[in-house]
């Protein structure tokens, strides 16, 4: 009974397994390896799923639905027939689907799947994909980030040891762009970015716009059933041009044949804005990771959308080298998402690879701030876990009041980036109460823990009076019980004490504290200052930086004692 991996796309979903030594993608009723995430219903009230529903589409354009992947997470129903659904629930018609392509084509039962998002979709929508899937019949203990899964499927191709490596993954509505390291086994995603509403149907839109325009029509208004074959040629037009100079659209509307001829650079002019989008989370990874474009060993192009030739040009251009695409784009994914269904499986042939991966957004509180007029402005956002920290994490920060006799502490959590908290999404909060005193008296821990299942737990200690409070924030509410989440929180508990008080940080301190008592002069003072600078990195709260200071102070700790004959 294995694990699947899905990739659940805009345009095309895919389900994979792990076949002795390598991913096998699972074909699906006819043969083909995508199944179109499209949707329909017939007169019958019947649901047709994939290649199907895609063939609808012309003729029962009121019927039928596609790319409602980009509204997972909110609450817009589609209404099809007699239905009305939501956008996860039209979801869990095609992970069904290919569940039972995968039962069929296995001969046993489907019980769990690693289902791979967005690295950029926020609580919500990942939320949204998880409850598809438990729609379907699947438990879903495990997403996994597209750009991540592309990287453990690119990683195991690798043949260097040591690599860094950018992943562009342009998908059928979302664009993400990752940073990942390989070293020995591990592979390392030190950053990520993107555009969840960025993606080839923009660019098939774009061409939908010029198409319109040419033909002074106005295409917020064109009748639905017109709107769908414009549509389709513009979609046939955009995989023309990439393998042709020019590529011709024929729209046979009001029995009148539309034509619209257009060329590569014209494709490009028209797409204009898009690829100035595809440019900012580029940039914005590559300084986050503290990487230049030009350490990067490769460039990896990942999606159907990445086959437009304006993209490798940009691509080329934005990073210097040309990229690649060794795999398949429309299947990078659904491999990746494969080999991590097996890693949760512990296959033997893959329990030494090691993939990390980070929070995609910063996770924080709203605090006050002095206005400089002897009040105070509410509203600003704290971080304590900034996006691009690996996890699984665990950080505390500490604030107090700001008023003379506050008896509590209002502590609001969000989710974001942007300066004020208004700029963000709140996930909760949790009130403290503080016995009356002079402002600034009263201080409060807050310890945020997060894991790769999207469990963030924020716990609140005051510290004059010991009392604690928490709060679970799952991504995915009611879909892990209450037991399941206790259990995870328990393996998490070796990474939620402070890294000061952890036993081989500890020691190391413990070691510097007993030569600075043994020594004298020059060589006390040498001491003082190691320890010194070892408690700075400690304090930073960052596991990678305190792992490399703590080796340094030892060999120099090593060094003090031969020169003093220990």
């Amino acid at each position: 009974m294995p694990i699947v991996g899905i990739d659940l796309g805009t345009t095309n979903s895919l389900i994979s397994y792990w076949d002795n030594d390598r991913v096998q993608i699972i074909p699906n009723a006819v043969g083909s390896n995508l199944t179109p995430s499209v949707i329909s219903v017939d007169e019958n009230q019947e649901i047709f799923v994939g290649q199907i529903a895609r063939e609808r589409l012309i003729g029962y354009p009121h019927l039928t639905i596609a790319a409602f992947k980009r509204y997972m997470g909110t609450s817009k129903t589609f209404k099809l027939g007699k239905y009305k659904f939501l956008p996860e629930e039209l979801s869990s018609f095609v992970i069904r689907s290919l569940k039972q392509d995968a039962e069929a084509y296995l001969g046993e039962s489907i019980h769990e799947a690693v289902i791979s998002v967005p690295a950029y979709f926020n609580d919500a929508q990942r939320r949204a994909t998880k409850r598809a899937g438990e729609l379907a019949g699947l438990k879903v203990e495990r997403l996994i980030n597209e750009p991540s899964a592309a990287a453990c499927a690119y990683g195991l191709h690798q043949k260097k040891s040591e690599t860094k490596f950018l992943i562009f993954d342009l998908g059928g509505g979302t664009f993400d762009v990752s940073i990942v390291e390989l070293f020995e086994n591990v592979m390392e995603v030190k950053a990520i970015a993107g555009d969840n509403y960025l993606g080839g149907e923009d660019f098939t839109n774009a061409l939908i716009s010029a198409f319109a325009q040419y033909h002074k029509m106005n295409d917020k208004n064109i009748e639905q059933k017109a709107y769908v074959m414009i549509k389709k040629q513009a979609e046939l037009c955009k995989q023309s041009l990439s393998n042709h100079m020019t590529a011709t659209m024929n729209c046979l509307i009001n029995g009148k044949t539309l034509e619209f001829n257009m060329d590569r650079n014209g494709f490009s002019t028209v797409a204009k804005e898009l690829l100035n989008r595809l440019r900012v989370p580029v940039e914005k990874a590559l300084r986050d990771a503290s990487i230049k474009a030009d350490e990067l060993d490769s460039v990896i192009l990942v999606g159907g959308a990445t086959r437009m030739p304006m993209i490798h040009t940009l691509v080329s251009k934005l990073l210097g080298r040309f990229p690649s695409c060794s795999l398949n784009p429309d299947e990078v994914v659904a491999i990746g998402a494969g080999i991590q269904a097996a890693m949760k499986e512990r296959n033997v042939v893959l329990k030494e690879v090691v993939l990390t991966d980070v929070c995609p957004y910063t996770l924080g509180i709203e605090t006050s701030v002095p206005s400089g007029y002897g009040y105070y402005e509410d509203g600003h956002f704290a971080p304590i876990i900034e996006r691009n920290t690996t996890i699984p994490v665990s950080k505390v920060e500490q604030f107090c009041t700001i008023s003379d006799n506050q008896t509590y502490i209002n502590v609001k959590i969000f989710q974001g980036e942007g300066r004020l908290t208004k700029s963000n999404i709140s996930l909760g909060s949790i009130k403290m109460e503080v016995p009356p005193a002079p402002a600034g008296q009263q201080t409060v821990d807050v310890r945020f823990t997060y894991d790769i299942n999207g469990i963030l737990e924020v716990e609140v200690n005051a510290v004059k009076t010991g009392l604690r409070k928490r709060i679970v924030i799952e991504e995915s509410p009611g879909t892990l019980s209450k037991a399941d989440i206790e259990n995870r929180l328990a393996a998490l508990a070796a990474i939620k004490i402070h890294p000061r008080d952890r036993q081989e940080n500890q020691l190391l301190l413990a070691r510097g504290e007993r030569l600075f008592e043994e020594s004298l002069g020059d060589f006390r003072m040498e001491i003082a200052a190691l320890l010194h600078q070892f408690e700075r990195v400690i304090n930073r709260q960052n596991d990678r930086e305190i792992k490399k200071e703590a080796e340094l102070f030892r060999v120099k700790l090593d060094e003090l004692e031969r020169r003093q004959g220990y």
